[in-house]
């Protein structure tokens, strides 16, 4: 697939017949209908509609959007995805590196990826802008560029996706998981002791003097920065001694 982009950029061959394709075109013939359903159940509207994006500094670096959210400037992308085979980590992860190289362009900071799958489920996904994927996938591209212009035949650049952060919906059961269990068990005998040394620290901080850079005591040191904040360690109680006046 990348040699075969690679030739029809240097013009070897005629850009791929999608025609028969018929998931591209069920992307197509819903994409009016996925932007409508998605202003009309988010209450924002989409503009600069099939736009296309040139980069202000990159004059090789494009993209043609589907939209452009109002009020926000997030990028909006429109998707037809078979219910099988869908979920929503793999629909970010698949369509990661375009909404990143759209967002580049478009000098945006997060994109909307709307779907509409084949089993009548409509799903919204926020991408946030990654600047660390987005250089990689940058020099990836000019790598790519510079093997169409000088005719070296280009090899996969890896670049591992940014995890989506996704809208947490649901509400699990964990009963059955053990791992669980036995954390939650842990959890729950050392949250009172946890809590007793919490109160413990702040008591003791508010008995440290203001002018001591050390406070020693019953196994306790405790330790004030040059910013001010207070830290403590344990010390062996046998070699414990009174603090300095």
């Amino acid at each position: 697939m990348l040699v075969r982009l690679w030739r029809e950029k240097r013009g070897e061959v005629e850009p791929e017949d999608l025609s028969g394709n018929l998931i591209v075109q069920l992307g197509t013939v819903t994409e009016d209908l996925n932007r409508r359903w998605y202003e009309r159940n988010t209450g924002h509207a989409i503009k600069d509609v099939q736009r296309r994006v040139q980069h202000p500094v990159i004059g090789w670096m494009a993209a043609t959007l589907d939209g452009l959210v109002e009020g926000t400037g997030a990028v909006f992308e429109a998707k037809f995805m078979l219910p099988w085979t869908f979920s929503e980590e793999a629909a970010a992860e698949k369509h990661m590196a375009q909404l990143q190289h759209n967002m580049w362009v478009a000098n945006s900071k997060s994109a909307v990826l709307s779907i509409i799958t084949g089993g009548g489920k409509w799903v919204e996904l926020t991408i946030c802008a990654d600047p660390l994927y987005q250089h990689l996938l940058l020099t990836a591209e000019k790598k790519f560029w510079s093997c169409v212009m000088g005719g070296e035949t280009p090899r996969l650049f890896g670049v591992e996706p940014p995890r989506p952060r996704l809208e947490a919906v649901r509400i699990v059961d964990m009963s059955a998981s053990s791992s669980w269990a036995e954390f939650a068990s842990a959890y729950r005998e050392s949250r009172p002791v946890f809590l007793k040394h919490e109160v413990a620290k702040a008591e003791l901080k508010k008995l440290v003097p203001e002018d001591a850079k050390e406070a020693i005591g019953h196994g306790i040191r405790a330790k004030r920065s040059k910013s001010g904040a207070v830290s403590f360690d344990l010390m062996d109680l046998e070699a414990n001694h009174a603090p300095i006046q």
